[in-house]
């Protein structure tokens, strides 16, 4: 299917959080992000490049990946001139930025599903009808008894399926404790965000007395024999997160038993094309999937509810309702959790239209580029593709 690209528009906006997010390398306290509006003879296309401030969780930030979608980017979409878009994603890969690669991509898909008239969720093979449950993420506080509160408050409010709370040396044993002490059969999963190292082995294997759903990513990104050693000796199973950077490296991760589960980001892996072939790479070896947030915004956000339903996503997704994190969000209808799930909007594509006074509300800058340019969609077109995939 080739698709005309007429013009592109790319806004920053950066919206408060209710609260810092807080892991164990760092904090926000505001949710930057750059939305993208790819406008088609079919309609609009919206994504979003949604990378963390400042440096601790990657060296990729909304200045950076501002630059890479001004500068190299849009320049390469505005020669695109019939280039496929498999093609068109290598070389925005080589940009080396997968969160602005991730905001095209997200845009293009989002078009070419408006154009046939069929749900992302159809297009990328998801099951028709689920509704993804929903799962909260509470960061790291001052005090065991502020996390009881939030996760009591919210878990009320939005009847979360799965609770994860971030964990570091110094805080893990004491919360968890704390937590399981209140909702013995919770659904419970700890991140690390790579905190430990091989020496505290013994000391994640304790946790086991904790029942937790998994362990998420406890060490380096590139240390995948601590990981398979962790998987080895304890019982709790043990998930990728910033390892599952891609296919390859998810395949070489299961072969070595580092991993029972692989956490799925769009953004950390740069689109749903990636995403597809780390979810079938996971699928075909047996080994389930969930798919996690950074968190990002509405667009962001329903793309990953999107990508939510397909078939191997056996966990609960970490897109949470919109007014948890943030004071306002960016689409037209939100994100809302009712009874722990997720309903999918109606209608073609992503669903859901910006909200162009909150938009502009939080804007930070934005610009516009003609282009004048085509690209042939390659990718898959429902199930029946998927599965021949």
């Amino acid at each position: 299917m080739q698709i005309g690209l007429e013009a592109i528009r790319l806004t920053h906006v950066r919206v408060p959080l209710h609260e810092p997010f807080v892991i164990s390398s760092g904090a926000v306290a505001d949710k930057d992000a750059v939305l993208v509006e790819l406008m088609t003879a079919g309609g609009v296309g919206l994504g979003e490049a949604s990378p963390m401030a400042g440096t601790f969780y990657s060296g990729h930030t909304p200045e950076t990946t501002w630059a890479v979608l001004t500068e190299r980017i849009v320049p390469l979409l505005g020669g695109a001139n019939g280039m496929v878009l498999s093609g068109l994603a290598a070389a925005m890969a080589e940009c080396g930025d997968p969160f602005a690669c991730c905001g095209i991509e997200t845009a293009v898909w989002d078009a070419v599903a408006r154009t046939r008239g069929v749900s992302l969720s159809a297009m990328l093979g998801g099951t028709p009808g689920v509704r993804p449950d929903s799962g909260l993420a509470v960061g790291i506080y001052d005090d065991v008894e502020t996390l009881l509160a939030r996760i009591g408050q919210f878990v009320e409010q939005g009847g979360y399926r799965r609770v994860k709370i971030k964990v570091q040396p110094g805080w893990d044993v004491e919360p968890l404790r704390a937590v399981r002490r209140i909702w013995p059969d919770l659904v419970l999963t700890v991140d690390a965000n790579a905190a430990y190292t091989a020496d505290h082995i013994e000391h994640l294997c304790a946790w086991d007395e904790f029942s937790l759903a998994m362990i998420e990513q406890p060490f380096a990104t590139k240390d995948l024999a601590t990981h398979a050693e962790l998987a080895k000796r304890c019982c709790t199973p043990i998930c990728l997160d910033e390892s599952a950077t891609d296919a390859a490296t998810v395949i070489d991760a299961i072969e070595r038993g580092a991993c029972g589960i692989v956490n799925i980001k769009l953004q950390r892996v740069g689109g749903f094309a990636a995403a597809l072939a780390v979810h079938d790479a996971a699928r075909d070896r047996g080994v389930g999937c969930w798919v996690g947030t950074m968190p990002e915004l509405a667009v962001g956000g329903w793309a990953a509810a999107h990508f939510a339903t397909l078939p191997n996503i056996r966990y609960p997704t970490d897109v949470e309702a919109s007014d948890r994190w943030f004071v306002a969000d960016v689409t037209t209808p939100t994100i809302r959790c009712e009874d722990g799930c997720l309903t999918i909007p109606d209608g073609p594509g992503l669903g859901v239209t910006l909200n162009a006074d909150i938009v502009r509300q939080f804007a930070v800058r934005s610009c516009e580029v003609r282009l004048g340019a085509t690209i042939v969609f390659d990718g898959p077109v429902g199930p029946a593709a998927r599965c021949s995939a």
